[in-house]
């Protein structure tokens, strides 16, 4: 098996597990010092002993690449497959049937030039990888400094380099976008040339998320009438487990908020986060009987974190959802013309 695929794999399956970020970092910083090294030389620094004296390589990590040289899956990458979920990684594209199957883009991720933990790269990467045919990258806005937001020169800078990638590939498309604050005042949270020249803009509540009732409600509505967002993302700002606790939904009309996202043609996202599942089955209804569109979102902000679609997809087949009602089992071409209309 080939070393540096396996460490890859081990830090996509702990991320998907949501395990601590040393132990991921550790594999992917090992899998990081391998990278451009022939096989047929890892194998000699394996077996002269060079390879556990590298800095970078622990003992669980020298073990990983020893196994795989060797011509074996590792056994803490084959510990971390037996204990998966069913549907995670390739070979089970398509796994479990339903809406699922359908799944073919995911409009709502991160990298690590905002507050995720790897390059826009490595991101693409997985999402190819676990068999996408298109990706969002929708690093956050300035007001969210905590996330390390992006100025409009940094959202400038980035349109280029998804511009250059996005031309590397001819079975994948990686589309430009933004999660955008929507602000105390209703406005979004960047200027609006540069929300223009962006393929998708998820806009979303990221403070005072405690407002009352006709104040959070009266924000909501501005952020979903202006004439940029596509989708509205993890509406109620919940968290129901996980390492940060967890945190009530927020407070607003759903339903003027749900007339509002048809009206306007602004998808409601279903949030695959495990510490979200965002928004929750009766504003899924309500949201349903609205005649709301929907987008099934990771909000990824590692590679493993990609693979959460599948939860929100079991949601909204749990619930009723119409495939053709979710726009991320839309070819690319009918996305980017429903984001620009």
């Amino acid at each position: 098996m080939d070393a540096i695929a396996a460490l890859d794999e081990i830090a996509f399956r702990l991320e998907r597990e949501l395990a601590p970020s040393f132990k991921v970092k550790a594999f992917r910083r090992a899998a990081g010092v391998l990278a451009g090294i022939p096989s047929d030389e890892i194998a000699q620094r394996v077996a002269d002993g060079r390879l556990r004296r590298t800095k970078g390589i622990g003992d669980t990590t020298f073990e990983v690449v020893r196994e795989a040289v060797d011509g074996q899956v590792p056994a803490y990458l084959q510990k971390l497959r037996d204990r998966a979920e069913p549907g995670v990684g390739p070979a089970a594209e398509g796994a479990g049937g339903g809406i699922r199957s359908l799944i073919v883009g995911d409009l709502h991720t991160h990298s690590d030039c905002s507050d995720g933990t790897t390059s826009i790269e490595k991101m693409a990467a997985a999402a190819r990888w676990l068999g996408r045919d298109y990706v969002a990258l929708t690093d956050h806005s300035p007001n969210l400094t905590i996330a390390n937001g992006l100025t409009a020169a940094r959202l400038d800078e980035q349109l280029d380099v998804v511009a250059r990638l996005d031309e590397q590939f001819d079975d994948f498309r990686l589309l430009s976008g933004i999660e955008v604050d929507i602000l105390e005042s209703g406005e979004l949270d960047q200027n609006d040339a540069l929300l223009t020249r962006l393929d998708i803009v998820v806009a979303s509540v990221h403070s005072k998320l405690r407002a009352d009732h006709k104040t959070m409600t009266t924000r909501m509505l501005a952020g979903i009438e202006n004439p940029r967002t596509n989708i509205l993302g993890h509406l109620t700002g919940r968290l129901v487990t996980g390492s940060r606790g967890t945190r009530p939904q927020s407070d607003f009309d759903a339903a003027r908020v749900f007339a509002a996202c048809a009206a306007n043609d602004v998808a409601v996202e279903i949030n695959s986060r495990p510490e979200r599942q965002d928004p929750p089955d009766d504003l899924i209804q309500l949201a349903l009987d609205a005649g709301c569109l929907f987008s099934i979102d990771s909000d990824a902000h590692a590679p493993g974190h990609l693979d959460f679609v599948g939860l929100g997809a079991d949601r909204a087949e749990k619930n009723g959802v119409p495939a053709d009602r979710i726009v991320t089992t839309w070819p690319v071409d009918r996305v980017l013309e429903w984001a620009a209309g």
